[in-house]
């Protein structure tokens, strides 16, 4: 059985002779009953406060665990949007050089497409040179040949008859 403040300073001792004076056991149990109050007062105190702190404790320890639980949940996040972004530059990288390598082998198609041109021009600035030089070469026997006094046998005829000669032998090609 406890004893609270109030059984203290209710209590009573029996009286004997020349026992302890009771004014002063009195007061000593009346003291004693405020220290014992007190104490159970704080007692009482301490331990709501302790119950406080004990839901705090349990609070504090449901909203860490949610907290590493959403800790948890963001690092798989960014290691999951790491490897999607990883992922997409690779394909944009693969496109890239997809893209690329058709561009490169359109610009080697082009560049043989040219090559053939300038081949063709080529030949065909030769063939035009010799055309224009057998012109020229034609024209210049022409020349020579209206050049020439005429013989004998065509002076006769007249003019008409060495410019047809002429004409003659310049489309034969001699002279």
């Amino acid at each position: 059985m406890r004893i609270t403040p109030l059984d203290l300073r209710n209590h009573s001792f029996a009286r004997r002779f020349a026992g302890y004076a009771p004014e002063e056991v009195d007061e000593f149990l009346r003291l004693v009953g405020e220290d014992y109050e007190g104490v159970l007062r704080e007692l009482g105190q301490q331990a709501e406060q302790i119950a406080g702190l004990q839901v705090q404790v349990e609070h504090l320890s449901a909203n860490e665990q949610v907290l590493q639980d959403t800790l948890t949940m963001a690092q798989k996040l960014s290691e999951d949007l790491k490897r999607t972004a990883v992922k997409e530059a690779e394909v944009l990288v693969g496109e890239a050089e997809v893209r690329g390598e058709k561009i490169l082998e359109a610009a080697h198609r082009r560049a043989a497409a040219l090559a053939g041109d300038i081949r063709e021009m080529k030949l065909l600035r030769v063939r035009l040179a010799a055309s224009v030089r057998n012109a020229f070469e034609t024209h210049l026997r022409l020349l020579d040949g209206l050049a020439e006094e005429p013989p004998e046998e065509l002076a006769t005829e007249g003019k008409v008859a060495y410019l047809r000669r002429t004409t003659k032998e310049a489309a034969t090609g001699e002279g």
